[in-house]
């Protein structure tokens, strides 16, 4: 420890929908702001990942923008009926501003967390500025910095764009051109809706698609949860929810089924320099291929911990599998059951609660 390390009791790092959950609920555990807790956050501005999706997301277009604990969004904001013209990536991100401005959450931005480790029982959190001494981590970081895309033989090769879902603004870009639509997610649907407008597209996946003509609900939250929670506690790597919850057959969805553009294919065995290639020999030539195939945890700065296990997950443990098991100074909210906006707001009032118990702070 130097005189410029600055201790706190628990360090937060992310200030997206866990992050803040988190935040508030140590507040309302009587946390003191600053040596009791801090929020650290490499954002330029308040609104996690949503201020850097693409423009035409709006309200109606995502899953749920489920509200942050002690404020509601739809009373706050005054958009529940205009949903459908209101871009997500501009009230959400003032959602969070007016959110932390109300609770005076102690987040501190731009920082860029660079790497924890153990340092004499303390969590020696090394930043782009300042380093912290925590006695216990919160870590919410979610998924935004981590997009996953699949490696294919001769991906090198190919002479058009690729290009992932983070990198998406807006279809025009792609007019004139031939768009092969990777994935099998609720955003890769959407976003074949929205290019197929302007442009030829073909859209492939791994698995068959399944959609919900129902609501969703709840009970079918809970499922996808659940299912999700239970392979982190056996320190399985998280899987899809999306095989429970299905994909939701919006008016836009059902257009774009009767125009054909839902008529998927599988996988591609090979990429070639100017498209793809199937198994039985089958060729598409196409000008993008744009991967909807999701994102993985940014955990790279906790690696010097050694939290996975062989198999690349991590073993939590806790009432909503927040904490990692074999160190209970930390926990991971936006992580596995809690990487939605299903489970955050749980998880960061479970992680709050379990952490300040384990720490002797209530």
């Amino acid at each position: 420890m130097t005189r410029d390390d600055i201790l706190a009791d628990i360090v937060v790092i992310g200030a997206g929908q866990a992050g803040l959950s988190s935040a508030y609920h140590l507040t309302r555990l009587g946390i003191a702001r600053g040596d009791g807790f801090v929020v650290l956050d490499h954002a330029p501005g308040p609104g996690g990942a949503w201020q850097f999706r693409w423009p035409s997301l709006t309200l109606t277009t995502v899953n749920a923008v489920h509200d942050l604990p002690g404020m509601g969004f739809a009373e706050h904001t005054g958009t529940a009926d205009a949903a459908d013209s209101v871009r997500a990536s501009v009230a959400v991100p003032h959602y969070y501003a007016d959110y932390e401005r109300e609770f005076a959450l102690p987040v501190r931005r731009p920082v860029h967390v660079r790497v924890v480790c153990d340092r004499d029982g303390l969590l020696r959190v090394e930043t782009d500025g300042s380093t912290y001494l925590a006695r216990g981590l919160i870590n919410a970081t979610g998924t935004w910095e981590r997009p996953f895309v699949p490696y294919y033989p001769g991906t090198e090769t190919f002479r058009g764009r690729q290009l992932h879902t983070k990198d998406y603004r807006n279809a025009d870009e792609f007019a004139g051109e031939h768009v092969l639509v990777v994935g099998g997610g609720v955003s890769a649907v959407q976003l074949l809706d929205e290019i197929s407008r302007v442009t030829a597209t073909t859209w492939a996946t791994r698995r068959e698609p399944v959609f919900r003509d129902e609501d969703f609900s709840p009970e079918i939250g809970r499922a996808a949860v659940a299912l999700v929670e239970e392979r982190v506690r056996q320190g399985l790597p998280p899987g899809s929810v999306v095989s429970v919850t299905g994909l939701p057959v919006t008016p836009s969805i059902r257009a774009a089924r009767e125009r054909g553009v839902l008529d998927r294919r599988p996988m591609f065995d090979e990429i070639t320099p100017t498209g793809v290639r199937w198994a039985d020999g089958t060729t598409l030539d196409v000008d993008v291929i744009f991967w909807n195939t999701g994102f993985r945890s940014s955990l790279d700065h906790l690696a010097p911990l050694r939290l996975r296990g062989p198999g690349g997950g991590i073993t939590m443990t806790g009432r909503l599998a927040t904490q990692v098991a074999s160190d209970p100074r930390i926990h991971l909210v936006g992580y596995g059951p809690s990487a939605s906006t299903i489970g955050a707001n749980r998880a960061g009032r479970a992680a709050a609660l379990e952490l300040t118990r384990h720490l002797g702070l209530r």
